[in-house]
């Protein structure tokens, strides 16, 4: 069966615009681009002329032209088919084996713009790093491709609780067996996680053996694939990385815990090497007084997720567990992992990918917000909290110190809209604070921009 994309419906809106670029597709190694672009060939063009670098070798060397007219005559004779502008889509597979393709993608935008053309690769960041031809900044346009989401493989497996979930608004009633429901599903995605391959594997055979083949396969593929990014010895590092991260969901990074007989210059150019390849996704630390969240990082404190929970579960050789368990195990960090990666994949597919937390270190004051998100000009912090309660200092802290009175709570309860009142501990004294609290289960957490458009309306 075809599980359908989010993705698709943005390629839909880039076809129909006028004002269209050359779209190169970014994303991890096996998050299913190729599969994205021959579906939307499939149901919206004539003809697909596919090019894949890594296997049509021979026709490299037609891209040294600079004339897309002739790149386009020559292809379609070598290939004997049509190539029809609003016909056909010309879909360059693996491009950054031959980065004279990516230069001449600024030669299609400039002098045949009314072909289609779309572009995708692995490893693609490295090659656009280092890229030694002119870029052709400004007349391509990209998007980012992640996992699925949870929204996308409830779509594949429960199409009616996929249309209640994206529909419900708060502060709506919430049915206790539909939230059974989506919990237990919730679960079950924890487990295949996003990969697009083991979430076919598992909506086909239901075996959970043949989807821990499949990520075991995904994980080793990703670790042959450290053999491209520098030497023998930052190989190692790398894995040393991988092999951290999982146990360490939701901590701050230290280097000595990766390590302590490595450099941490070193270290920390192995995270970035990792997170250029979406292997992991960093969470910058911010002092979050306001939009963007990017002016205020600091770039010398993160923490880190993986690109999948699914794999996250592997590398760990987790079983399935009971939906109370997702905030305790790891200390919260299954649960973290799937926020973040829900963040991200909800996030508009052309913007870069970015996470961000806040925290406050001080004698006896620590305070840390999970996730920060953004709506409009608001900063809104995001707490993960066990079970059905927790208590939300933090939340209460970073509320009281930007002066803000919107906060979001994801747990394992059903959802809530309502009014409180915080008691806030000071150095010396304690105040209190009003604040609205949105509260939504973890299955929600993908919704979270949609749920906020409505929550901020509602009467205080």
């Amino acid at each position: 069966m075809s599980i359908k994309r989010s993705a698709e419906d943005y390629l839909v809106e880039w076809k129909d615009r006028s004002s269209r670029k050359p779209l190169i597709l970014r994303g991890a190694r096996q998050t299913g681009k190729t599969y994205l672009v021959e579906q939307f060939a499939k149901n919206h063009f004539r003809n697909l002329l596919k090019i894949d670098f890594e296997f049509d070798q021979e026709v490299k060397s037609v891209f040294r032209q600079k004339d897309p007219q002739t790149i386009i005559s020559e292809l379609s004779l070598f290939f004997d088919l049509p190539v029809i502008p609003g016909e056909t889509l010309l879909f360059l597979d693996e491009i950054q084996s031959c980065p004279e393709a990516i230069h001449s993608l600024r030669y299609f935008y400039e002098k045949l713009s009314g072909l289609h053309v779309i572009a995708a690769g692995s490893l693609l960041d490295f090659v656009l790093r280092d890229f030694e031809y002119s870029m052709p900044v400004g007349r391509v346009e990209f998007l980012h491709l992640y996992p699925l989401s949870f929204s996308e493989f409830l779509l594949a497996v429960n199409a009616r609780l996929h249309e209640f979930i994206t529909n419900w608004t708060p502060p709506d009633q919430f049915s206790p067996v539909v939230h059974g429901k989506l919990t237990e599903l919730m679960r079950t995605f924890i487990f295949t996680g996003g990969m697009p391959e083991a979430v076919a594997s598992w909506i086909k055979q239901r075996d959970y053996v043949e989807v821990q083949r499949i990520q075991s396969a995904i994980l080793s593929t990703m670790q042959h694939d450290f053999a491209k990014y520098g030497s023998r010895i930052q190989q190692d590092h790398l894995q040393k990385i991988l092999q951290f991260i999982p146990g360490n969901i939701g901590n701050k990074v230290k280097y000595v815990h990766v390590d302590r007989d490595v450099r941490s210059t070193a270290l920390k150019d192995a995270f970035h090497l990792l997170a250029m390849a979406r292997v992991i996704s960093l969470v910058f630390k911010t002092n979050a007084n306001g939009v963007p969240l990017e002016a205020e990082k600091d770039r010398n404190f993160f923490k880190a997720i993986a690109l999948d929970v699914g794999l996250v579960n592997r590398m760990c050789g987790l079983k399935l567990i009971r939906p109370e368990e997702l905030m305790t195990v790891y200390e919260g960090g299954l649960a973290e992992q799937f926020v973040g990666q829900e963040l991200l994949g909800s996030r508009p597919c052309f913007e870069e990918p970015a996470l961000y937390y806040w925290a406050r270190e001080a004698k006896n004051a620590n305070a840390e917000v999970d996730y920060l998100v953004t709506h409009g000009s608001q900063v809104l912090p995001v707490e993960l909290k066990a079970g059905k309660t927790g208590t939300l200092r933090s939340l209460h802290v970073f509320l009281h110190e930007k002066k803000s009175d919107f906060g979001v709570r994801l747990n394992m309860d059903t959802p809530s809209l309502g009014r409180f009142t915080a008691h806030v501990r000071l150095k010396k004294s304690s105040t209190e604070h009003e604040y609205t609290l949105l509260s939504l289960p973890l299955y929600l957490a993908g919704q979270l921009d949609r749920l906020l458009e409505h929550a901020l309306d509602q009467p205080q």
